[in-house]
């Protein structure tokens, strides 16, 4: 294996005016863009492009938003990776990447994708919070300490060492947040989301997106695909499938992937999507590697 990977950010990096830039100053975008407009039904560009912010932070818009913003700045790069991986909604701009998915039907999925984790945010009242300054199994045991089998919260993503982020019921969450700052931990903090995202309250969104990847073309990747679900690498695409729908109920393995990567020889990390998020996440998991972005 060769050492550049492409990574790719998911819910959380968007922000209003994005892509508009690179469709300024590039046909191959533009004619993404249009083609994503087109494919979809409706304007996404003008979303992303003038808003209003609470629009574009709703799930069914964002994941969209932040995977076409992802997939036509790679599709403008001169570049072909040696491995890639994306942060939850990442994956599938990560999958695209790769060839392991068709632009147009992962657009579509991805958009289902986000209108049923918005429903089951609603069906299913949950919580996010992050949790910085502690290692990750004192969290897991504080988690696992003060659920109940109505009342549950867990591990959601593990970002990098020290830091995680927590889902699951409100009243699990406030329970989680006493105890973790009774154990010390320097930050824990409710985040301003629309559900449990990663946790068994995304059941609904589980159940709602089956059947639409079991009928998703999905074709060898040229190079592999590190899964949220595994952190590792695979370029099977029944397991790429099964993949997809598994991290919606369990946490994105964000520290382990990275570390894997390097394992693995991968020493230049290039992040490509709104933000850099994820660049600050390899400097603090990982020592010696080259940064890289495209935004």
């Amino acid at each position: 294996m060769g050492n550049l990977a492409c990574i790719f950010p998911g819910q959380g990096s968007q922000f209003v005016g994005m892509g508009k830039e690179a469709v300024a100053s590039s046909q191959k975008v533009k004619d993404m863009f249009t083609a994503a407009d087109e494919v979809l039904g409706f304007s996404l560009s003008e979303i992303m492009f003038d808003g209003p912010d609470e629009m574009l932070r709703q799930t069914e818009y964002t994941q969209p938003a932040i995977f076409l913003h992802s997939v036509a700045l790679y599709s403008n790069l001169d570049i072909r990776p040696d491995a890639v991986a994306g942060h939850s909604l990442g994956e599938f701009s990560a999958l695209t990447a790769c060839g392991a998915l068709r632009f147009e039907d992962a657009l579509l999925i991805v958009r289902k994708r986000g209108q049923l984790m918005q429903q089951a945010g609603m069906d299913n009242p949950g919580s996010m919070a992050a949790v910085i300054g502690l290692a990750d199994e004192q969290v897991e045991e504080i988690c696992a300490t003060v659920s109940t089998p109505d009342e549950q919260v867990v591990p959601a993503n593990y970002n990098c060492p020290g830091q995680l982020v927590i889902s699951g019921s409100e009243a699990a969450i406030d329970r989680a947040i006493d105890q973790l700052k009774a154990r010390g931990c320097k930050l824990a903090r409710k985040l301003p989301v629309s559900g449990a995202f990663h946790s068994p309250l995304m059941q609904p969104a589980y159940d709602g997106l089956k059947n639409s990847l079991e009928t998703l073309r999905i074709s060898t990747p040229f190079c592999p695909v590190y899964a949220n679900f595994t952190a590792r690498p695979t370029t099977d695409p029944e397991i790429i499938r099964s993949n997809m729908l598994d991290q919606l109920l369990n946490p994105v393995r964000w520290t382990h992937t990275l570390q894997n990567m390097f394992e693995d020889g991968l020493r230049n990390f290039t992040e490509i999507g709104p933000g850099n998020v994820l660049q600050g996440l390899v400097k603090r998991t990982l020592k010696d590697v080259e940064l890289n972005g495209y935004q």
